[in-house]
């Protein structure tokens, strides 16, 4: 019983890492906008910079946690 409850955490922890993964903007994208002039004002960067470092840190946690999981599964 304990083992099925592990998996189906386990399987929920994979959507939410994969889930912050994909929400996260890629690394050039401001590599573009600024070739490219982008048209970003200042209160609108920082507001995107804290998002993505909101995202940054539940990944981590969420990585974290994936991995005590997986462990512990590996343990039964």
């Amino acid at each position: 019983m304990l083992k099925m409850i592990l998996s189906v955490v386990l399987v929920l922890v994979c959507i939410c890492l994969t889930a912050v993964v994909l929400f996260q903007e890629g690394k050039t994208s401001g590599l573009n906008s600024a070739v490219g002039g982008g048209s970003d004002t200042f209160l609108s960067k920082n507001k995107s910079k804290s998002w993505n470092a909101k995202l940054a840190n539940w990944t981590k946690w969420v990585a974290i946690g994936f991995m005590v999981l997986a462990l512990v599964m590996c343990m039964l």
